[in-house]
This record gives C-alpha cells, sequence and structure tokens, in this order.
C-alpha cells in the first residue's frame, strides 16, 4: 500500500503550552480517517500543520517526500476548514464558487511528477474532461447538486455550503481531501446526504480522506479507519477495534466531558 501521509513526532506549541504532542500516524492510500476528539483536543492545529499553514516540529512527509518537494505536493490536497465565512451577500453562485477551484496545469506540474515518481496511483475522476464548464458540472453532480448551480451561495443551508466547498476540492482532482468537522450544525438528513458523497467520493473515485468529528456514530458507520486525540495520539487503526474496545471508548468520552466542562468555566 502507498502511504500518502506520514506524520512523525509532531507538535505545535503555543505561548510554551503543547496543542498538539507529539503525534506519529499514516494514513494509506484510499483510506477514509475519521479522526475523533474533543473540542479544543489539536485536531484543527494537526490540519494546519499538515497542510503548512502552521508551524510545527517533527516531520510532514505527502508520498515520501518532505521539504521543497513536498510543498509542490500541496496544491494536490483538497482542504475545507471547519468554519467557511463569507459575506452572505455576496453575488456568487454555486457555479461561481466552484470554478474557484479550478487551478492551471502549471501549478500541479511539479506535484504531478513527484506523484509519477513514487508510483502512487492518482485517480483523477475528471482527467478525461478537458473543458473547465464541464469539469464544474461534474463535481456538482458528484457532491449532488448539480440542479443548484446557479443559485446564491446566501440561499444555501449550511449542509448544501459544505458540498459546495467539497466540489471546490474536487475541481483540482486531489490525491487527498481534509475536511475538518464537515457537518457540524448541520440537519440530520443534510449530514446523511454529506456523509454519502463523502462515501461515494471515497469508494468509486479512490479519493483518500482524512475528516474530523464529533460525531462517532458517523465514524462508526462511514469511516474505515480511526484515530482518537486529545492533544496527544490515544488510538490509530481500524475502526472495529476502536468501536469494540470499551475502556478506549470511556476514556474518549471522559475526556470530551472533562474539555466542555473546561470550557464552560473558562467562559
Amino acid at each position: 500500500m502507498t502511504s500518502v501521509l506520514e506524520v512523525e513526532d509532531l507538535s505545535v506549541s503555543f505561548n510554551g503550552h503543547l496543542a498538539v504532542d507529539h503525534i506519529s500516524f499514516e494514513v494509506q492510500e484510499g483510506d477514509l480517517l475519521g479522526i475523533v476528539g474533543p473540542n479544543g483536543s489539536g485536531k484543527t492545529t494537526l490540519f494546519r500543520a499538515i497542510l503548512g499553514l502552521q508551524q510545527c516540529s517533527g516531520k510532514v512527509k505527502l508520498f515520501g517526500f518532505e521539504g521543497s518537494k513536498y510543498r509542490s505536493l500541496l496544491p494536490l490536497i483538497g482542504y475545507v476548514p471547519q468554519k467557511v465565512t463569507f459575506e452572505p451577500n455576496f453575488p456568487a453562485t454555486v457555479y461561481d464558487i466552484v470554478s474557484m477551484g479550478v487551478i492551471s496545469d502549471k501549478k500541479l506540474i511539479k506535484g504531478a511528477k513527484l506523484v509519477q515518481q513514487c508510483g502512487c496511483c492518482w485517480n483523477m475522476i475528471y482527467k478525461n474532461i478537458k473543458n473547465k464548464d464541464d469539469k464544474i458540472t461534474e463535481a456538482l453532480k458528484t457532491v449532488g447538486l448539480e440542479s443548484l448551480r446557479n443559485r446564491r451561495i446566501g440561499e444555501l443551508s449550511g449542509g448544501e455550503l459544505r458540498r459546495v466547498f467539497i466540489a471546490r476540492c474536487l475541481v483540482k482532482d486531489p490525491l487527498l481531501l481534509i475536511l475538518d468537522e464537515p457537518a457540524t450544525s448541520v440537519d440530520v438528513e443534510s449530514s446523511t446526504k454529506f456523509y454519502n458523497a463523502i462515501k461515494k467520493i471515497n469508494e468509486e473515485n479512490n479519493i483518500t480522506i482524512v475528516w474530523s468529528s464529533h460525531d462517532l456514530d458517523a465514524v462508526s458507520k462511514y469511516a474505515n479507519k480511526v484515530a482518537c486525540m486529545n492533544k496527544k495520539l490515544f488510538f490509530h487503526g481500524e475502526k472495529e477495534k476502536f468501536f469494540s474496545d470499551k475502556e478506549l471508548l470511556k476514556t474518549y468520552t471522559e475526556s470530551s466531558m472533562q474539555m466542555h466542562m473546561h470550557n464552560r468555566h473558562m467562559h
């Protein structure tokens, strides 16, 4: 199996306090990895460090590459942050937002060569589609929003908006998708549609996905691997092992409660 992402001994500290504490794990090609952990456990910080948006110590490798080669591969990662903010009256349609994700071949060339070197299978979903407009249409179909292409983004529900931002990532044929709590504050029906779209992207298009979530039910239903963190990494492995381990689940629930109580006292 090709290793898409390797995180070795990664730490991030703010004002002398460790937000991410010596974390190491590997993501294999085709994984759908759910990262669980309470609020404040360092999930977003970990993602930002992986994406080169946050200073850290330790190593991060993409397809075995680090340093400048790693940076050449960053355009091949699709990222949807937890909070996507924009002016609700911003006069853009769903189509406009997705079109922003189309990037020139020039930007991808270095990364694409490196991927070939390491023998990784890059399943570009839209590689045979040369026309930009057709690519956008296909990406919207993949996330089930083709009927809303001309809708203003200010008129969308939270769940629809998340799927638009995933479509924006998809048009550049990412090798890896990183989604930070993508179904937060989304109703059950939208959340199900969202996760079905994710599963489809993972299984049918073999795109490796790492997503963080508080929703243990969703993780147990859709992920194939689980990582459990609270600044440190408590577990990383097959989901069956995680969900059958009563002690681990108890630790997770207790740490979530402690963080929740701590945050309430802080406010």
